[in-house]
């Protein structure tokens, strides 16, 4: 695997992060404007950069880099998913995410223990078996197994009420922060502007088309804005007029001391939302889903997720009883109201094009939905699943179903 060349201190710091740091002047127009330097934002802007040199590309944030959920999730990435574009979507994603390191010369953490996910009822059994058989004929090689099974994978796990187990040996878990890194680095190589501190107060029209965005330091003149912002990408939709149904939603997380390495895959239970592996640093790292967090984009910790967490651990893995936690912090969610992404334009807005509503998994959707974004602002051409993930389904109520939703 490719060492960085370059310390983390300096990285920071090129984000923009210590005190002090001027801000570069905006460019008066380009020909597309990137709302969030997140790895979603920054995966559209470095493969539409790579395939089109010549296009002016500018991407803004209101933060740093890597402030965001895409700085502060959990690190998985599985092909594991219900329907059939999600796993042909990840399939692709994954490769993506196993050769980044290559590409972009950047320790990633690539780390291909699988995914165990467990079911502990009936209705959760049968669509994890569903789900398997689906995997199975898109040629994954995911196993459908019982709780016994599922102890052989992982002996320090607790076998009873398990009635159903997937496990996908390729399935991984990485670092998330290089790949921000990477893909800004490798942007901005390609000719890409980044500013980091230059919030995007509206997106301007003309005509009814998008025809530039208003920020902190000045306007930018351009006939395409993607909103990249994340759980915070209705606030920018409503300055144009768009109504975004996706919501934020607190999601916490926690590390703990260095065990020694025991833990293979990560595991995850598709009831209560509980999910852990172990870092290669040895920490156990993980979360759980928590219904009664406030609504909002407050980011932070609170003890009721330590209750949760802790118990629900201790349940699936007794001998993590003793585990000591180092660190706790919360990131947001983007939740759409059916569980699936929205991405592509806006029909009543031309020259807007959303990328949002990923429910906690768009880091690891991100390369493959990010090289696919950029075919479409390129082309114009829709690649799958973009028309099923459409603005205009919820208009339509052709809404989707994502069963393996975690966290």
């Amino acid at each position: 695997m490719a060492a960085s060349t370059t310390s983390w201190f300096a990285r920071w710091k090129s984000c923009g992060k210590v005190s002090g740091v001027s801000v570069p002047p905006l460019p008066d127009a380009v020909d597309v404007v990137i709302v969030g330097a997140g790895i979603m934002g920054l995966a559209t802007a470095y493969h539409l950069a790579k395939e089109h040199p010549r296009r002016r590309i500018l991407v803004l944030d209101a933060g740093y880099l890597c402030g965001g959920a895409s700085g502060r999730n959990g690190g998985g990435v599985r092909a594991q998913w219900s329907s059939e574009a999600n796993v042909t979507l990840m399939r692709e994603s994954l490769a993506m995410c196993k050769e980044f390191a290559h590409e972009h010369r950047i320790n990633t953490w690539f780390r291909q223990g699988g995914y165990l996910f467990l079911a502990r009822d009936d209705k959760r059994a049968q669509e994890l078996t569903q789900s398997v058989e689906l995997q199975r004929r898109l040629g994954l090689g995911t196993e459908l197994v019982d709780g016994v099974e599922a102890k052989r994978i992982v002996p320090q796990l607790e076998p009873r009420g398990v009635l159903a187990a997937s496990f996908n040996g390729g399935d991984a878990v990485v670092f998330p922060w290089p790949f921000v890194w990477g893909y800004a680095e490798g942007a901005r190589a390609l000719g890409v502007s980044i500013h980091t501190f230059c919030r995007v107060h509206a997106v301007e029209t003309s005509g009814g088309a998008v025809s530039g965005v208003v920020t902190e330091h000045g306007s930018v003149r351009a006939p395409v804005v993607v909103n990249a912002c994340g759980a915070y990408s209705p606030e920018l939709a409503r300055s144009i007029g768009v109504d975004l149904p996706t919501k934020p939603h607190r999601h916490e997380i926690c590390a703990s001391e260095p065990l020694k390495p025991f833990l293979g895959p990560l595991v995850a239970e598709l009831g209560n939302g509980l999910y852990f592996s172990q870092s290669t640093r040895g920490e156990i790292v993980g979360g759980i889903g928590n219904p009664k967090t406030p609504e909002g984009t407050s980011q932070a910790s609170s003890i009721r997720f330590l209750a949760l967490y802790s118990r629900a651990l201790i349940t699936a893995c007794p001998a993590l009883s003793s585990l000591k936690i180092q660190r706790q912090w919360a990131g947001l969610y983007d939740l759409s109201p059916d569980h699936a992404p929205v991405v592509g334009p806006v029909d009543e807005r031309p020259g807007f094009y959303l990328v949002s509503g990923f429910m906690g998994h768009g880091f690891m959707m991100a390369p493959a939905v990010g090289k696919r974004l950029a075919r479409l602002l390129a082309t114009g051409e829709t690649p799958a699943p973009f028309d099923a993930w459409a603005h205009r389904r919820f208009k339509l109520g052709t809404t989707l179903s994502e069963a393996m939703i975690i966290g």
